[in-house]
């Protein structure tokens, strides 16, 4: 994957991840048959919809949330965190087993993690979870379902899958509907504070399959050194009217004789926000013609864009390479002063100790990273981070799924709650200790326990907090605030399309990068971006956009 193109919200949160999954599955889809089992096009019911609400167990925000999806901000943690679960919701049940992917190093066994232990004692049961590492968990995949091995719960893989998922679901995995659809979801509160778009994204074949592991709907801009903006006479992204004058504060900001250039890695996905184009497809409501981002002009002219830019010399030399992999790398290259904008997910802003906010005040104090949003009169926000992924139940009797679902909604609990602070802090004494403004401090053991991934077992949308920044969490939760009232609807979200399943994330997503990035380079002239419109479309494109203004056609029936 290349830096320099269009990251979406997978990578955010991953180093990598493993493909060419559908080889090692085909022989269990091929025993599937077809038939009723086969992916279909279609529009993706209503009533298979969770009932949402707000969850509220008693805090008050410092800084309120949105209907629209704003998430709640807070400058300090609860003294007394509150339940957001009742009683010992797996009292009697037999051990559920779990796998999920991890971006830490592998966790303390439960026998040597307070953690682990605590939250077993709530949940009156025992969870065992197995922990791979990002760039194994497609070859686990992979292996589980050749071998018929799933876990009672799994996270889907972020990248790669099977290729007919439809199918997969349904011969192996438990239909939530029954459980979940309509008010049927008041028995998971927690669940319940899933944003609809996180769940209209776990529908396949007319079934609610997934529990979603829910983000902020838009993944952000990417950040950049306000302080620097400020030198060269922006004092406010506003002022950025569009992508030429954009070209030109670059220009500014790019120093080689400082060692400091405009741009760490790429610039392409924001490029394209602030020129209005699509994510990945563009309904017409009125016709119910799908277009993709790559034959929209806006999209080109991003890409127009970032081609100037590269040939201008803005990039930091090197790191238009770099891939997906090396992210540790290019943006530690920034938060050391190397450059004036980098291309990250929001939830890394904040993140203790090794976030922006954190890393680069320990290096300068007069360092001011903050989130960038799109500028120009056009600008929107991308829908590209509704969910990180689902994580599915495996076919189970009814009372089974149920203590599954309880299991769920306890890894779902909120922020400030007394399992939110078990599961991301530990044991408060002996995984944390208390700052001198009562916010948690992991200690050396705490940094070990907490890796136990049970928040990839599902989630609502995380509030913003930070311990070491009140002006950092304003920052974000500014940046949202401008950026979700111009985020535009996935229409994906709504329809179906067995092959855009298939490949949207996987095989046609990688061909798209590796091309752009030769574009972006000038390895190839910018007339070679007509024929990647061609060649992506051949390679699956055209079929999806058929599929999906075959399902539009349905919805309306």
């Amino acid at each position: 994957m290349s830096s320099s193109t269009p990251i979406n919200r997978r990578a955010l949160f991953r180093m990598g991840a493993g493909v060419g999954l559908s080889l090692a599955a085909a022989p269990l889809l091929a025993a599937c048959g077809d038939g009723g089992t086969t992916a279909k096009a279609e529009a993706k019911s209503a009533s298979l919809l969770p009932d949402t609400a707000v969850r509220n167990i008693g805090l008050k925000p410092d800084l309120a949330g949105t209907a629209a999806g704003v998430p709640q901000g807070y400058f300090s943690y609860p003294a007394k965190p509150l339940r957001a679960t009742k009683g010992t919701p797996l009292k009697g049940a037999k051990p559920i087993s779990a796998t999920m992917e991890t971006f830490s190093p592998p966790p303390p066994a439960r026998g040597k993690n307070a953690a682990w232990q605590e939250i077993e004692k709530l949940l009156g049961g025992q969870v065992n979870i197995t922990a791979v590492p990002a760039d194994d968990y497609g070859t686990k995949f992979s292996t589980m379902v050749a071998s018929d091995s799933l876990p009672d719960l799994f996270m889907y893989p972020e990248v790669g899958g099977v290729d007919n998922k439809a199918a997969f679901l349904q011969a192996k995995c438990a239909d939530l509907t029954p459980y979940l659809a309509g008010d049927r979801i008041k028995d998971y509160p927690n669940l319940a504070a899933i944003p609809k778009g996180a769940w209209q994204a776990a529908i396949f074949g007319g079934k609610l399959y997934g529990i979603p592991i829910a983000r902020t709907g838009t993944g952000g801009a990417g950040f950049y050194r306000h302080d620097l903006f400020e030198e060269v006479g922006v004092t406010d992204l506003a002022q950025i009217s569009d992508l030429d004058r954009f070209v030109e504060v670059c220009r500014e900001l790019t120093r080689p004789k400082k060692d400091q250039y405009a741009i760490i890695a790429g610039a392409t996905t924001m490029l394209a926000m602030s020129a209005g184009a699509p994510y990945y497809w563009r309904l017409d409501a009125k016709t119910g013609k799908f277009t993709t981002d790559l034959e929209t002009p806006e999209y080109r002219k991003a890409v127009e864009t970032a081609r100037e830019l590269y040939k201008a010399g803005c990039f930091y030399p090197g790191t238009l390479q770099m891939s997906g992999a090396q992210k540790a790398q290019y943006t530690d290259m920034f938060k050391n002063g190397k450059g004036a904008y980098v291309y990250d997910g929001m939830p890394t802003y904040l993140a203790p100790g090794v976030g922006y906010i954190a890393s680069m005040k320990a290096i300068d104090k007069k360092y001011d990273p903050r989130p960038f949003v799109p500028f120009g009169k056009d600008a929107i926000a991308w829908m590209d981070n509704v969910k990180l992924e689902n994580t599915h139940v495996k076919q189970a009797s009814g009372d089974r799924v149920k203590e599954i679902l309880a299991l769920a909604d306890f890894a779902a609990s909120p922020f400030g709650s007394e399992e939110y602070t078990l599961i991301n802090y530990g044991v408060e004494g002996e995984d944390f200790t208390r700052d001198a403004k009562g916010n948690p401090a992991l200690t050396k053991q705490g940094t070990q326990d907490v890796t136990v991934p049970w928040k990839f077992m599902a989630s609502a949308v995380p509030a913003i907090f930070s311990a070491d920044s009140e002006q950092g969490v304003r920052h974000v939760h500014d940046a949202f605030t401008k950026m979700i009232p111009i985020m535009e609807q996935d229409p994906t979200l709504q329809y179906s399309s067995p092959t855009w399943d298939s490949k949207g994330s996987g095989s046609l997503y990688t061909f798209k990068q590796d091309a752009l990035k030769d574009i972006i380079a000038g390895r190839k002239p910018m007339s070679a971006y007509d024929q990647l419109v061609k060649d992506y479309l051949a390679k699956g494109g055209e079929q999806a956009r058929g599929e999906f203004e075959d399902a539009f056609q349905k919805g309306k029936k």
